[in-house]
């Protein structure tokens, strides 16, 4: 068998919504490095004895991959954990690139990103008939640079559905920013650690959101969701309307 480096999106906190095949990998790996900063240690508790479990919150991506390339290439089963799902704010091309030049196989094991948990602790439905068809991830920039194209204020003016990561800590310029296409009356919602025991959401409009989320002192680990499908006004599904044919069902008057 060659050697194989799994990356494995953890989800977004609840231990019960990792993947069943990441859950195996893990219980499997003979080193397993990660974010400590963001995923649930209960995730760990199952490890096999002599694993090695290394936390990559205090390590630069040098040394994670100087951790992986030897255990990889022993043999080991090396679990690289990331929180949510590895697609989205995961830094994780930086060490696919540096591992494949050097000849070991990876893969991804996707898992449940916050933005889906966040709706889920919400009961909403990002694209809603005649309110949305079309859901923008993005951030507001920080240490890491938005393309002008991308500005938020840019976003904002096609006003549909949008998750806003890693930017709860400058509220008052998200708000700002997103005034240019939203009106004041978008409804809003931020989820702090959504799934966890200690989940925190605090909704309101964006007249009035910042001085919420201020008063409720969320600063960080959370997600900003904005647009009309937060709200109660939609079309029903043509899916399951009576009059409508499809595939499976003919309508019916």
């Amino acid at each position: 068998m060659n050697p194989k480096v799994f990356f494995i999106g953890a989800g977004p906190g609840d231990p019960e919504l990792i993947t069943v095949k990441g859950a195996e990998i893990i219980k499997s790996a003979d080193l397993v490095i990660y974010a400590g900063s963001l995923v649930n240690p209960r995730l760990l508790e199952g490890v096999q004895k002599g694993c090695r479990v290394l936390d990559s919150s205090g390590m630069t991506l040098e040394e994670v991959v100087e951790e992986i390339i030897p255990a990889a290439i022993k043999g080991e089963v090396v679990a690289r954990v990331h929180t949510g799902d590895p697609s989205i704010y995961g830094a994780v091309r930086e060490q696919l690139d540096i591992l494949e030049a050097r000849g070991l196989e990876c893969e991804i094991v996707p898992g449940v990103s916050s933005f889906s948990s966040a709706a889920a602790v919400l009961h909403r439905e990002y694209t809603l008939p005649g309110v949305s068809q079309t859901v923008i991830l993005t951030r507001v920039e920080g240490r890491t640079e938005v393309p002008e194209k991308e500005r938020l204020r840019e976003l904002s003016r096609h006003s549909c559905s949008m998750a806003i990561f890693l930017s709860v800590h400058m509220m008052e310029k998200v708000v700002g920013e997103l005034l240019h296409g939203y009106t004041k009356n978008t409804p809003v919602a931020v989820i702090q650690r959504a799934s966890w025991p200690d989940q925190k959401v605090v909704t309101g409009t964006l007249a009035d959101i910042a001085e919420r989320v201020r008063r409720e002192q969320v600063e960080k680990t959370a997600l900003i969701l904005v647009g009309d499908f937060l709200g109660s006004e939609y079309e029903l599904s043509k899916l399951y309307d009576k009059s409508f044919s499809h595939g499976y069902r003919e309508g019916r008057p």
